[in-house]
């Protein structure tokens, strides 16, 4: 039989459950674009949450492991590349943020997403303009959804080491057009984006 001090706990309990949600990858030429939904534990505060790009790469690894171990719950959702060149990157995001939070273990409350937009959702969200800095569980988010892409461009970079994925993450520097130019798209490039667009025979 449930207490009345069991039930008090699980009504505590269920108002924590917030997500913050970020994705990473919307600006390179080739891989998916990644989405992170993170619902924190206040009993167990990380300490260092920031916006993933303001942090070296050994940091954000450190705090994606106390990420997974300590929040309540994660969950990460992808767009692959065909997704994007068909729906735009935009809707690929929102797509990409929708399967993050469905991932979760339950719906949450409601959401907190970095940016000016919200995907279409069935609980209630805010959109929070540099949440990824000031917004703790967004921070989560943020962390998780780079490290993930940052693992799955390396393990597009050991199929495709022409184009130096292992540096630059897909992202269009000047070593990632030359070898574009070099070399042509490979199936884990988007032709809807203009430099590709232009590098194909």
């Amino acid at each position: 039989m449930t207490t009345d001090r069991e039930r008090s706990t699980e009504a505590v309990e269920a108002s924590w459950w917030v997500a913050g949600i970020d994705e990473a990858g919307r600006g390179p030429l080739a891989g998916p674009v990644v989405a992170a939904a993170v619902v924190l534990d206040p009993r167990h505060p990380i300490e260092g949450l920031a916006d993933s790009k303001k942090l070296s790469a050994r940091r954000r690894e450190a705090l994606a492991v106390e990420i997974r171990a300590h929040a309540l719950a994660w969950g990460i959702g992808r767009a692959d590349v065909a997704e994007i060149d068909r729906l735009n990157i935009l809707h690929a995001t929102m797509l990409a943020m929708q399967r993050a939070v469905a991932a979760l273990p339950r719906s949450p409350l409601s959401v907190l997403v970095d940016g000016n937009r919200l995907p279409e959702l069935a609980c209630p969200g805010k959109a929070v303009v540099g949440g990824d800095a000031s917004v703790p569980a967004i921070s989560a988010a943020s962390i998780l959804a780079k490290t993930e892409r940052d693992a799955e461009m390396l393990v597009l970079h050991a199929s495709h080491p022409q184009y130096g994925f292992d540096r630059h993450m897909g992202y269009p520097t000047r070593q990632h057009i030359e070898a574009l130019q070099a070399h042509g798209p490979a199936d884990c490039h988007r032709r809807s984006f203009a430099p590709v667009r232009r590098c194909l025979g």
